[in-house]
């Protein structure tokens, strides 16, 4: 069985799943361009609870998990097969962390969902979603996703979906296609970490503008995860694709093993509704 590459994906608006640009193009090409995996399994930013599951559902439901978008978005259904047995497959390697197995309550998030909708359109692989556990330190989540390493030897393709910056409160949407300096900072200070010594990681917390980067952590654990397979591996993240959306998100993406062919399509990541128009609790875009 082939050896799958793993990712982390800058997922960024809900709206990608919609439209061609930089973004889209390079999720789309990790997916033709990668053995197919036998399963998926995806660490999104939106499943962010106080335990560590797995999904079983044999047909996990299309979550629209986001408010403030145009009905094109909420009509899109991604009817992936999940799969019961490779749910217990986790949960039994990572072992003696205990990692339930939910089958009845979660499904596909847009975290998950609007990414492989480009990379794999068909939907025929079978999707299964790891929760992030809230209670637990970055330094725990890095060692979970060391101990997935072993899950990319047997046809299992790891991505993690979120947002190396993520702050929508600060958002300008006269930035469609750029970053401020402080998110420049912490991007830039990401990337040296994530391509160099991935170990490392969880040492970006000390950052001065780590607090403006990430206001919340359910975007940035997911990087966690792609540096914990690294470390595993003893190897380094490469960029597969950056940029910046309304100042204040970074759309940066990584990669291990996965090739990507560098693109010159200087498109702009999707739009965002404006977030005084979505209630507080729901600006988890």
């Amino acid at each position: 069985m082939p050896r799958m590459p793993a990712i982390f994906v800058g997922h960024g608006s809900p709206m990608n799943a919609l439209e061609a640009n930089r973004y889209t193009r390079t999720w789309a090409t990790i997916g033709t361009t990668s053995p197919r995996p036998r399963a998926i399994l995806v660490v999104s930013a939106h499943w962010y609870i106080n335990y560590a599951a797995v999904t079983g559902m044999p047909r996990p439901r299309t979550i629209h998990d986001f408010f403030g978008f145009p009905k094109a978005l909420f009509d899109i259904d991604y009817p992936a097969p999940g799969d019961a047995s490779f749910a217990e497959e986790v949960a039994e390697l990572v072992k003696p962390t205990r990692v339930g197995v939910d089958r009845d309550s979660w499904g596909i998030d847009h975290g998950t969902w609007s990414v492989l909708v480009h990379m794999f359109p068909k939907a025929d692989v079978p999707v299964v979603q790891l929760s992030i556990d809230a209670r637990r330190p970055f330094d725990w989540h890095v060692a979970l996703g060391a101990k997935l390493a072993p899950l990319r030897e047997r046809g299992v393709l790891v991505v993690g979906s979120g947002n190396v910056v993520h702050n929508l409160g600060a958002i300008d949407w006269s930035r469609t296609d750029e970053g401020f300096d402080w998110a420049h900072r912490f991007d830039d200070a990401a990337r040296e970490v994530m391509t160099e010594r991935p170990a490392d990681v969880a040492s970006l917390q000390s950052h001065a503008d780590f607090r403006r980067a990430v206001p919340t952590p359910d975007h940035f654990v997911p990087l966690l995860y792609l540096a914990g397979l690294a470390t595993a591996d003893d190897r380094r993240a490469q960029v597969l694709v950056d940029g910046y959306a309304y100042g204040s998100l970074s759309m940066t993406c990584y990669g291990l093993e996965a090739e990507c062919p560098k693109t010159t399509d200087e498109s702009p990541s999707a739009a965002l509704p404006d977030p005084s128009t979505i209630p507080a609790e729901d600006t988890n875009a």
